[in-house]
């Protein structure tokens, strides 16, 4: 029986997004746009929506308008923001098929996926708004010491393509509920989310609080560089965090940089193999692959190495690839050209140096940014498969003698956001995942994040903490309040 969601779909989705009317927000309006951009249907690249476009003028506007409602806002009680953040939560629950449908032609992603993400966004701005306030008494014995945390200012936020609602809402929420006004700019591959979500908050925040505006790098670098803006919010590749970095150290700009990963898991011979093979392959599948926290490189006892292939490569056999809004797909297509191009590049590559592709077998459209899930053997530890990340439904798996060969091949590369150690035998498995030079270690899991649980960056992977209260009071300046008793 075909899932209710697909009976949503529309019959044309180009006229239907084009009904949809959407427009970027600034102080709580419909922004006029300075021009216009073709957003191309990843499954097929032909034009499925035409998405207005800002410029430097556009940021500009759109940081006016939160730095004027900045003042109110800021004075506004924790309760207030939080209640604010639960009506919004809802309304992204409540707008959830739509939603799903725009996030499903911009990303290519099924649409059973593109309705988790919504739910997920619900969720996770739910529980971010039950967070309580950056505040702690500090004992002194002649002084009354608390710390609390006020209000930034502008928070100017730059989302990424790979998950356009959950990512830029989780910016939204630590943002808001820190007293704090916003500007977000969606990526330039995926522009049409976030202007819904824009819309929908217009009737639950102030004008001017939270708005939402499309962009190239020209409108980010003018949101890094205004002096209005008091803290930057981006998630991207590291290439363009340190670039990020750059322009913001000349104003000293608070930051949080959520940038590259390439998490390695560590599998010893007594794993369970089932589990980690769902895990792993389910992580891998989602997105085609473009997911920050996934298994991206396997480093597997010699023993099991052909056995964890093998049922790997079972696992991938009937996966099928092909239109986001047909129930039967499994994986779409890769988001965008470059990265398409990008990674059937590192795929060339492993094949021409002599590697194994152990491949999917269905059919392969003949159209769009398709490109078979496979797991790659044979590559040495220095090819750019393993050493560089990917962004794609690839798997380098490597075979290992001793598990600290492993540990000092997890942390070889530049990057720090996640890696995880299987085994049965967990007292070992945890003794090995903490000597990993990540912000996050699992043991038996890997890419679970909560919106509770802090995620820490290291590394080349960012700077800053998301998610948890950690996350939010990193939108919050620490202030001391020390009063002489008399």
């Amino acid at each position: 029986m075909t899932e209710p969601m697909y009976q949503d779909v529309p019959v044309d989705p180009a006229q239907w997004l084009a009904g949809l009317g959407l427009q970027q927000t600034v102080g709580g309006e419909d922004c006029p746009p300075v021009s216009t951009m073709d957003v191309p249907y990843p499954a097929t690249e032909e034009t499925i929506a035409t998405a207005p476009f800002g410029d430097a003028a556009t940021i500009a506007a759109a940081v006016l308008a939160a730095h004027s409602s900045f003042p109110a806002w800021s004075r506004t009680s924790w309760e207030q923001r939080r209640e604010a953040l639960e009506k919004f939560a809802a309304a992204l629950e409540a707008d959830v098929t739509t939603l799903s449908l725009i996030l499903t032609a911009e990303t290519g992603r099924t649409l059973r996926r593109c309705r988790s993400e919504v739910l997920s966004a619900g969720r996770f701005v739910r529980t971010i708004a039950a967070t309580g306030p950056d505040v702690e008494q500090i004992p002194h014995d002649r002084s009354s010491v608390r710390r609390i945390g006020r209000p930034l200012g502008v928070v100017g936020a730059i989302a990424p393509w790979n998950s356009p609602v959950l990512l830029a809402v989780v910016k939204v929420a630590n943002a808001l509920l820190s007293g704090n006004t916003l500007v977000l700019k969606a990526s330039p591959f995926t522009p049409l989310a976030a202007l819904r979500f824009g819309q929908l908050a217009r009737s639950i925040f102030p004008a001017g609080v939270l708005n939402v505006v499309n962009g190239d790098g020209v409108a980010g670098a003018a949101l890094v560089n205004d002096p209005r803006v008091a803290k930057i919010s981006f998630t991207g590749s590291t290439a363009t965090g340190k670039l990020i970095a750059a322009s913001a150290a000349r104003q000293l700009k608070r930051l949080t940089l959520e940038l590259g990963g390439n998490d390695a898991a560590i599998v010893l011979a007594d794993a369970n193999l089932d589990t980690f093979v769902e895990f792993s392959s389910q992580i891998g599948l989602l997105n085609c692959g473009a997911f920050c926290a996934g298994v991206k490189r396997v480093y597997v006892e010699r023993s099991i190495h052909d056995e964890l292939v093998d049922r790997y490569a079972a696992r991938l056999r009937d996966v099928v690839l092909g239109d986001a809004f047909e129930p039967a797909t499994d994986m779409g297509p890769i988001q965008n050209r470059p990265q398409f191009e990008r990674v059937l590049g590192l795929r060339n590559a492993a094949v021409e140096s002599g590697a194994t592709l152990h491949e999917s077998v269905g059919p392969i459209p003949d159209r769009g940014l398709f490109l078979a899930p496979a797991a790659v053997t044979g590559l040495s530890r220095s090819h750019p498969l393993v050493q560089e990340e990917q962004f794609g439904p690839l798997l380098p798996i490597i075979a290992f003698d001793d598990p600290a060969e492993a540990v000092i091949e997890a942390n070889s590369g530049p990057y720090g956001l996640g890696g995880s150690v299987w085994s049965a035998d967990i007292e070992r498995a945890e003794s090995l995942a903490v000597q990993l030079d990540v912000g996050t270690a699992w043991v038996n899991q890997h890419g679970a994040f909560e919106p509770a649980v802090p995620m820490p960056f290291a590394k080349a992977s960012g700077i800053g903490i998301d998610y948890g209260g950690l996350g939010v009071h990193e939108h919050s300046q620490p202030m001391v309040v020390n009063v002489l008793r008399p």
